[in-house]
């Protein structure tokens, strides 16, 4: 009997936080996958390194390609090339705030880039005959100020560069899967966290300054808006919500949450708390940390995911908060010897 061949996946965004879970997950149900990845002087596949084969073994599963959101004809390239079954694109310049630095440059990425990507799908599968399905990660963000809960009925409000494009992403996508009829979902994704986060996220701030001032090499750490609550959960649960969107028999749009918000506060307080601290003690407010226009509670209503997907979040809030200080900590422990035995200097950390 002929043996059946592995499904391909292609990942913009590889090299990212989501891009990490999505290829562990998707190895795990046998599939090919294949990344893109920016041309860099540095590496920056830290999060794939453990699960990365020399491309020259035949038991590699995951293989990368340089290319970019920005450019079309490598996009459209790749795509021709590997034949992916899904294309997933995770790829984007995903801060806020420094969405606002970088308006144009954000807004080509996320927006246009999505739209590129979309139309190399389309142009393939219009000159292969082949079926090729795609998802387009979206955000909370886009909901911005329209009040909480929010579900795939809600009016967009962006209040961001970052979120205004992924708005317009969104929209490309819905307009490929009604024009084209490409089997194209959206998944709107609450915040998602995990020790692979930024450390430019306010999450991975928070647990990255405990474990540094639980051993001493930290003192104070310096946040914006306290009182902004978000519904937090752990990408690697959300990328199993991706995966599933491809699989069912219609494309559609879902909102991915675990329902339950809490301020930065209350992040906080359990970070520090986690590790017998008193946060009040190290944290300070730096108005240079507030945005132009803040985003103040979201909240998902995720039932469609829970109903139609058969999706429901693992990791409850504690428990994700106590994964990122573990973590966080044990980096912390490390960065000390080295600060010890003059390897480092603790001046030129965080």
């Amino acid at each position: 009997m002929e043996e059946k061949m592995p499904k391909k996946a292609l990942i913009t965004g590889i090299t990212g936080q989501d891009g990490s879970y999505l290829t562990e997950f998707l190895l795990s149900k046998g599939y090919e996958v294949h990344g893109v990845i920016r041309r860099s002087s540095n590496f920056n596949t830290q999060r794939l390194d453990h699960i990365y084969i020399d491309p020259h073994n035949s038991c590699a599963r995951m293989k990368l390609h340089y290319g970019d959101l920005s450019d079309a004809s490598a996009l459209r390239k790749w795509v021709d090339t590997i034949c992916p079954d899904e294309v997933y694109n995770l790829g984007a310049q995903s801060h806020v705030g420094i969405s606002f630095e970088n308006p144009d440059y954000t807004a080509d990425v996320v927006a246009t880039g999505a739209l590129r990507l979309l139309e190399a799908v389309r142009a393939h599968i219009e000159s292969t005959g082949r079926e090729v399905r795609y998802y387009q990660a979206g955000s909370s963000e886009m909901y911005g100020a329209t009040p909480p809960p929010q579900d795939e009925n809600t009016s967009f409000h962006p209040r961001s560069p970052y979120a205004v494009s992924k708005v317009a992403a969104h929209w490309y996508t819905v307009n490929y899967r009604e024009a084209y009829g490409l089997f194209a979902c959206n998944g709107i994704l609450f915040n998602h966290e995990s020790p692979r986060r930024g450390e430019n996220f306010v999450t991975r701030k928070i647990t990255r300054a405990v474990g540094r001032i639980k051993v001493g090499l930290q003192n104070k750490l310096f946040l914006g808006n306290l009182k902004a609550s978000r519904d937090w959960g752990f990408a690697g649960d959300y990328v199993e919500a991706m995966w599933l969107m491809l699989q069912q028999d219609k494309p559609d749009d879902y909102v991915v949450a675990t329902e339950d918000s809490h301020t930065v506060e209350e992040f906080l307080e359990a970070a520090f708390g986690y590790v017998g601290l008193n946060w009040k003690e190290h944290v300070e407010v730096d108005p240079r940390y507030f945005r132009p226009a803040e985003v103040d509670n979201l909240r998902g209503c995720a039932t469609k995911a829970k109903e139609v997907l058969g999706w429901a979040p693992k990791v409850s809030f504690k428990q994700l908060v106590a994964m990122m200080v573990d973590s966080d900590l044990e980096k912390a422990k490390r960065e000390k010897i080295l600060v010890e035995h003059g390897y480092i200097d603790s001046r030129q950390q965080p």
